[in-house]
């Protein structure tokens, strides 16, 4: 059983940055895939950012390239995304993922992940 708590998120003016973590407890899963992904009002819920666990390999959306940073601390069993140069269409309750067991399926994909966080609110105005 693996259990995600995330921290982070807030208010924040278009174009200011945010971090968000998730603390990762249970059993390990070297095989796994680590993600972020973010729900906005009336929309389906929509990869963000992903990682495998060994951190060898990164994937984001197209919107967040070169804006959004997935990474993972090791020693802390934390991931992190930080978030800059934030627009009002980032908005949303995002959600860190684990995907503990082996898998061929892309890690973009929900169905690649078996364990989620809470959510945290990541609010951005004009």
């Amino acid at each position: 059983q693996v259990q995600l708590v995330q921290s982070g998120g807030g208010l924040v003016h278009a174009g200011g940055s945010l971090r968000l973590s998730c603390a990762v407890s249970g059993r390990t899963f070297s095989a796994g895939a680590l993600g972020w992904f973010r729900q906005a009002p009336g929309k389906e819920r929509e990869f963000v950012a992903g990682m495998s666990w060994s951190g060898g390999h990164t994937f984001y959306q197209d919107s967040v390239k070169g804006r959004f940073t997935i990474s993972r601390d090791s020693a802390k069993s934390t991931v992190y995304l930080q978030m800059n140069s934030l627009k009002v269409e980032d908005a949303a309750v995002y959600y860190c993922a684990a995907g503990t067991q082996p898998s061929k399926l892309n890690l973009t994909l929900l169905s690649r992940y078996d364990s989620w966080g809470q959510g945290t609110q990541v609010t951005v105005s004009s």
